[in-house]
């Protein structure tokens, strides 16, 4: 089994709103805010945008690009790819694994959570 395209890009952000916004202006509309300074958006059926505030002291992340895999517990990955860490529940109610390219960058795979966990 293969991966099935981009998924998502997660943004870090110092400000939420002003970078909701900022993405709004450009065609995105809100799927859902968390309450807690983070929430989804999408333009169309493409990936969607998930932005995450992080306090002012922190340094952003570069935006990570997350790749979609259909069903975690199926999924294999070739021999060659460097799994970095292997699926994991999320507290968002999915599951991830991180991958290292051969350049050195950290790369998301994101599945659906198993039935009964999650948010």
């Amino acid at each position: 089994m293969t991966t099935e395209g981009i998924e998502a890009v997660f943004l870090e952000t110092h400000n939420w709103g002003r970078a909701a916004g900022f993405f709004q202006a450009l065609g995105f509309k809100l799927e859902f805010d968390t309450g807690h300074n983070s929430g989804q958006l999408r333009n169309g059926d493409g990936p969607y945008v998930f932005i995450a505030e992080m306090p002012e002291s922190r340094e952003l992340q570069a935006p990570r690009i997350v790749l979609k895999v259909p069903d975690a517990d199926t999924f294999q990955p070739d021999p060659a790819v460097d799994v970095v860490t292997p699926f994991e529940d999320t507290h968002w109610g999915t599951r991830e694994m991180t991958v290292r390219d051969p350049d050195g960058r950290l790369w998301s795979l994101q599945a659906p959570g198993r039935a009964g966990l999650g948010t």
